[in-house]
Formats: structure tokens, C-alpha cells, sequence
């Protein structure tokens, strides 16, 4: 199986003004930003991909062990990444319960230290892209864990999708 794709970042706004009696003002930001990904285990290659929308019961947690074996990828085989070359976490904006991303003792070292974690609030996302030679790297039992906490009072839907080398 042959793995490509790309990652795009598009920010676009623009911000008016009425002025001060002597005209208006106008600024448009535009930003574009791609990171390409073609088939491999090189830098800006990948060659394995993980998706899922999960359903986080009220006050429970999803934990994905990257390192044991339980990833199947859309065609039902089993992943096992080395290293990752990205991952895209997105709370419903439906949902009503922050997340709590990481802070496993094992996670995957996205943001430093194991003690590190983020919140979600619905409609926020959490996305991090290392296409790197060295990307993030996996290591069962001590750096292989992506941890997601749903705090209580409802059920939150979460899309996870994580890309990766198995080299």
C-alpha cells in the first residue's frame, strides 16, 4: 500500500475600519501554508495513516496505544508506527465537556514533558506536523500512549487522525 497526501493551513480574515471621520481602512490576511507527504520513511514521507471518530463516554478516557498493536488502519491492518509525522485531534462543536489531551506518563512526547497536557474546548483542535527526518518519535512503553480525557456530563465526539513511518 502506497501512502501520499497533504497538509494545508489556510488562515484567512479580514479586518475593517470606519476610521476617524477621515476615511476607512481594509486589511486582508491571507495565509497559506502545505506540507506535502509522499509514500516512505525519508523526510516529507509517511507511510502509515490511523483515523478515528470516537465517542468519549461522560468523565471517561480514550487511550491509544501506538506500540500495542491494537491500530488497524481503514483496510484492517495493523499499524505500528516508529515515528509520526503528524496528528490532527478535532472536539465536536457539538459537544458540551472540555478534553484533556495527553499527560499520560507514556504519551507520545508532542508537547515536552509527560506532565504536559492540553484542553479542547468543542470546536477546538489540536494538530501538530513534524515532517522532519526525525519526526516524533514512538516508543513502546515509555512514549507510545495518545491519551484523551473527556471531563463529565456528556458524551463527546472526537476526530483523531495520526501519520506516521513504520521505519
Amino acid at each position: 500500500m502506497a501512502l501520499s497526501g497533504s497538509v494545508t493551513t489556510n488562515l484567512s480574515f479580514a479586518q475593517t475600519s470606519t476610521g476617524d471621520g477621515l476615511g476607512s481602512g481594509r486589511f486582508d490576511l491571507a495565509v497559506i501554508q502545505a506540507i506535502a507527504l509522499a509514500n516512505g520513511v525519508a523526510i516529507n514521507q509517511a507511510d502509515v495513516i490511523y483515523k478515528q471518530q470516537a465517542t468519549i463516554l461522560t468523565a471517561a478516557t480514550l487511550t491509544l496505544d501506538l506500540k500495542g498493536g491494537g491500530l488497524l488502519d481503514v483496510f484492517g491492518v495493523a499499524i505500528n508506527p516508529v515515528k509520526l509525522v503528524g496528528i490532527y485531534i478535532f472536539s465536536k462543536a457539538s459537544n458540551t465537556t472540555n478534553l484533556t489531551v495527553f499527560g499520560d506518563a507514556a504519551h507520545v512526547p508532542f508537547l515536552g514533558t509527560v506532565a504536559t497536557s492540553l484542553t479542547l474546548k468543542p470546536g477546538g483542535k489540536y494538530e501538530q506536523w513534524d515532517p522532519s527526518l526525525a519526526g516524533i518519535a514512538v516508543t513502546a512503553g515509555t512514549g507510545d500512549i495518545v491519551k484523551i480525557i473527556n471531563a463529565a456530563g456528556a458524551s463527546a465526539v472526537v476526530d483523531i487522525v495520526i501519520v506516521g513511518r513504520s521505519a
